[in-house]
Order: structure tokens, then C-alpha cells, then sequence
């Protein structure tokens, strides 16, 4: 996890399954509880995603819009996007298409 101008960027790495998913959530949950607004999430060296970890960045999605800020992914490798694509979370998401272009944006208005 590291400070960027305007968000928190938490970069994944691997696998976000069923046995890597806690230290994401309470990871996510701690950003969301602090207020740290703008949360960007770096996919680019992440191999595979299962449901668990969908849904946990789509519950900490909703925690953070409940919150007053975004969760937003940056970098989805094709397994990765796959993955989005056939569950429909990639239209629920903003995501770019790497970390560098996340953060040149500005943070999305709800």
C-alpha cells in the first residue's frame, strides 16, 4: 500500500482466492475506515482471480461509495478480465488500463 497525489494504491500480486483474500479485505476495510477516499487498485501482477476475491473488491466497492469515496482497478491482466467480463463486474467498476492512466485521471464523481 503506498500514497499517490489524491488516492491509496494497494497492489495485488498473484492469486486473490479463497486462501488470499483476508489480508485484502482488512487491507481494504482499514483504507475505507481511515477515509482515505480515492482507493486505486493495481492488478497489473495479479495471474488469477476466483469469486472470493471478486467479492471482495466488490463489497469494499460499495463500503467505499457508502463512505464518500471510489475503489477503482487499474492494469487487468487478460485471466483477470476474463474473470470481470463473465460475471458483468467489469460495468460496475472504473478501470484503467494501468496504474500510470489511474492516476492522471481525476477521481470519479459520484
Amino acid at each position: 500500500m503506498r500514497q499517490a497525489p489524491g488516492a491509496v494504491v494497494l497492489a495485488l500480486d498473484g492469486e486473490l482466492d479463497h486462501d488470499t483474500a483476508g489480508p485484502l479485505r482488512a487491507a481494504l476495510d482499514e483504507e475505507i475506515s481511515a477515509g482515505s477516499g480515492r482507493l486505486v487498485v493495481d492488478c497489473s501482477s495479479l495471474r488469477f482471480c476466483d469469486s472470493t476475491g471478486l467479492n471482495v473488491l466488490l463489497r469494499a466497492r460499495l463500503a467505499a461509495l457508502d463512505a464518500g469515496g471510489s475503489l477503482e482497478l487499474a492494469g487487468l491482466r487478460p485471466p483477470v478480465v476474463r474473470m470481470f467480463e463473465i460475471t458483468g463486474a467489469h460495468a460496475v467498476f472504473r478501470v484503467h488500463s494501468d496504474l500510470d492512466e489511474a492516476l492522471a485521471q481525476p477521481p470519479h464523481e459520484r
